[in-house]
C-alpha cells in the first residue's frame, strides 16, 4: 500500500492538493489495514484523511530548502529505471 506514497517536497510545480490527499489516503489505509472502511467507520476514515492532508499541506508549505526544485519528469525516469532493474 505505502509504495504509492511519493515524496512531495521541493518539486516545481509544487504538490497539488490532489497529490497530498492521495498520499494521506494511502497513509490512512495503511494504518487502518483496510482499503475501504465499513459504513460504520467511513466518517472517521474520511476525517482522518482530511486531517492528515491538512497537516501535510501545512508541513510542505512551511518547509524550506536551498536546493533547486526537482523536476517531476527526471524523478519519474529514475523510478522507471529502478523498476526496470528490479523487475527485469
Amino acid at each position: 500500500m505505502c509504495r504509492n506514497i511519493r515524496t512531495l517536497f521541493n518539486f516545481d510545480p509544487p504538490a497539488t492538493d490532489e497529490e497530498i490527499h492521495d498520499a494521506a489516503l494511502q497513509f490512512v489505509r495503511k494504518l487502518s489495514g483496510t482499503i475501504r472502511p465499513s459504513k460504520r467507520n467511513e466518517a472517521a476514515f474520511d476525517r482522518a484523511v482530511s486531517s492528515i492532508a491538512a497537516c501535510a499541506r501545512e508541513l510542505l508549505d512551511s518547509m524550506e530548502t536551498s536546493q533547486r526544485p526537482r523536476n517531476r519528469e527526471n524523478e519519474a525516469a529514475k523510478v522507471r529505471a529502478k523498476n526496470a532493474v528490479r523487475f527485469a
